[in-house]
C-alpha cells in the first residue's frame, strides 16, 4: 500500500496555487510556442513548390483542346490573377453562380481546355486533375498574399449565399451534434493547443479563411478551402459535401464577407 505523506499547511497551500495556475501557464506555452513552430517553417513552406507548379499549369497547353488557361475569367477580366482571390466567392454571369476560386478554375478548364468537370468534380483531393486544381489554386491565392479581402455584395445570389452560409454554419446536426459554430462561433476557445479563430466576425489578418489554402505539415498535404471544409464536415460526422456544393460556396461566402478586411497570408502553413 502507497502512503501519502502529508504536507504542512503552507506548503500544501502553495502546491494547490502552483496546480491552479499551471493550465493558464501550459496554454500560454503551447499557444507561444506554435506560434514559434509555425514562425520558424514559414520561411521554408512546401506551399512554394505547389505555387510554382501551378503557375506552370496556368500556362500549359492542356486538355482536349490542348489550350492554357490564360484566358480565364477570374473576377477581373481574361488572364488575370492578382487581386482576385481576395473577392472570391462572386457571381459569374457565364455560369449563372456564386463560385469560389477551385470551382472558377474547374469551369475554365472544362471551357477552354475540354475537361470534364463532372469528372474533376468526384475525383478524390489530391489526385489526378484535383491535384493539379490545387496547384492552381495555391499560385493564384499567393498572387494576392497580403491584399485585404473585399466579397462584393451587389449581386443577389452573392446576398443568398451568405445567407445560405450563415444558416449552415449555425445548423446542428449528425451523431455529435455539433456545427460550425461549436468550435468557430465564439471567443477564447481550443482544440489540440491550438486557438480556434471566431469566424462569426472578422478573426484578423491571415487568420481563418484568410489563411487557406494552406500546406498541413502533419501530413505533408496541400489543403484547398474545398478540402478544408471537406474535412471540417467530416469532424462533426456529417456526410462529406460533394465537391463544389452550395453549402461549401456558401459558407466560404459567409466566412469570406465577415473577413471583410482582412490581409490575406495564403498559402500558409499549418501544424
Amino acid at each position: 500500500m502507497t502512503h501519502i505523506r502529508r504536507l504542512p499547511p503552507p506548503l500544501f497551500a502553495l502546491v494547490l496555487a502552483a496546480f491552479a495556475s499551471a493550465p493558464a501557464l501550459a496554454q500560454k506555452s503551447a499557444s507561444e510556442g506554435i506560434a514559434e513552430y509555425r514562425a520558424m517553417l514559414a520561411d521554408g513552406n512546401p506551399a512554394e513548390l505547389f505555387e510554382a507548379k501551378g503557375e506552370d499549369l496556368w500556362k500549359q497547353k492542356r486538355g482536349p483542346k490542348g489550350a492554357t488557361l490564360e484566358q480565364c475569367d477570374l473576377g477581373k477580366g481574361p488572364g488575370v490573377v492578382k487581386g482576385v482571390f481576395v473577392e472570391l466567392p462572386r457571381y459569374f454571369a457565364d455560369t449563372g453562380k456564386v463560385q469560389d476560386l477551385e470551382t472558377r478554375l474547374v469551369s475554365c478548364m472544362a471551357m477552354l481546355q475540354g475537361f470534364d468537370a463532372a469528372e474533376i468534380a468526384k475525383t478524390p483531393f489530391g489526385k489526378g486533375e484535383q491535384a493539379n486544381l490545387t496547384a492552381l489554386a495555391t499560385w493564384i491565392a499567393g498572387e494576392s498574399r497580403g491584399l485585404r479581402f473585399k466579397l462584393s455584395q451587389a449581386h443577389a445570389e452573392e446576398k443568398r449565399m451568405v445567407e445560405i452560409g450563415k444558416r449552415a454554419f449555425f445548423y446542428r446536426g449528425g451523431t455529435h451534434d455539433f456545427s460550425c459554430a461549436s468550435c468557430h462561433g465564439d471567443d477564447g476557445k481550443r482544440i489540440r493547443l491550438q486557438d480556434l479563430p471566431n469566424l462569426t466576425k472578422n478573426p484578423g489578418d491571415g487568420i481563418g479563411f484568410a489563411a487557406w489554402p494552406a500546406y498541413r505539415v502533419s501530413n505533408g498535404q496541400m489543403w484547398s478551402m474545398q478540402l478544408r471544409l471537406n474535412d471540417c464536415f467530416r469532424q462533426q460526422r456529417f456526410p462529406y459535401p460533394g465537391f463544389g456544393s452550395e453549402v461549401t460556396i456558401a459558407l466560404s461566402s459567409y466566412m469570406g464577407v465577415n473577413a471583410q478586411g482582412a490581409a490575406s497570408v495564403a498559402p500558409a502553413i499549418k501544424r
